[in-house]
């Protein structure tokens, strides 16, 4: 096995779920600003999550919709833009045709003319 390949600072830390307050207390090497009071009057590094296992919808059973950071709101967002753009695309390759058909029209009128 390798030698010095795992990190030689683990200590403490807490991680407190940012959907329901649930904190439990593990060793860990991730870093953190924030520290916070234990239950048993310790202090600790304190990690904020967006989900754990009391709160993700597989392990508590609940159906519920996970909307971290308005990832839904972003792809409608993205979605009805396409449209738009797209919509916008066909009005303009319409006028494109409709310029060509009246250019046409005159070309011909002209030709009768003569």
């Amino acid at each position: 096995m390798k030698q010095e390949l795992h990190p030689k600072n683990y200590r403490h830390v807490v991680f407190e779920d940012l959907n329901n307050g649930f904190r439990f207390i593990t060793r860990s090497t991730a870093e953190s600003e924030e520290t916070t009071k234990w239950e048993d009057g310790n202090e600790y590094p304190l990690i904020k999550v967006h989900i754990t296992s009391a709160s993700h919808p597989f392990f508590t059973g609940e159906e519920r919709v996970l909307d971290i950071e308005g990832r839904v709101d972003k792809f409608k967002a993205r979605a009805a833009a396409g449209e738009a753009a797209r919509e916008k695309r066909a009005a303009a390759a319409q006028k494109q045709v409709k310029r060509k058909a009246v250019s046409h029209e005159k070309a011909e009128a002209k030709a009768v003319k003569k």
